[in-house]
């Protein structure tokens, strides 16, 4: 991955993150690894768990960003968290998968929050 693309995706994140905490998120963990894949950002919403996937897009609208969501990461994310579950003992809680989407097109960032973005695939 390229420096200009990891610096993109940084700055997404940094974006994300602070969207999410306004919106009374809680951050438990960004970038968890495992050796099924990484997910971007895991925080609570109340009672429920929340596995956010970050796609941030220098032009374009943030439906392109969401698109780029499609079903082979969907299914990837899925395992992802179901592994984070498991490990932190954490299968009674209720959990959903959220999409931020941003776009550097404009003179100001333009961040949505796509809330239960898809069911667990697998």
């Amino acid at each position: 991955m390229t420096r200009e693309r990891l610096d993109l995706g940084k700055k997404g994140e940094e974006l994300a993150l602070k969207t999410i905490r306004s919106m009374g998120y809680k951050e438990i963990l960004q970038n968890y690894r495992c050796p099924l894949g990484e997910i971007d950002l895991i925080a609570r919403d109340g009672d429920t768990l929340v596995f956010l996937e970050i796609k941030t897009r220098r032009t374009g609208s943030t439906g392109y960003a969401k698109e780029a969501v499609n079903a082979r990461k969907r299914r990837q994310i899925s395992k992802v968290a179901l592994a984070y579950m498991k490990a932190n003992h954490c299968g009674n809680m209720r959990a959903r998968f959220d999409v931020v989407a941003i776009s550097l097109a404009g003179p100001s960032p333009k961040i949505e929050v796509i809330k239960n973005a898809f069911d667990l695939a697998y």
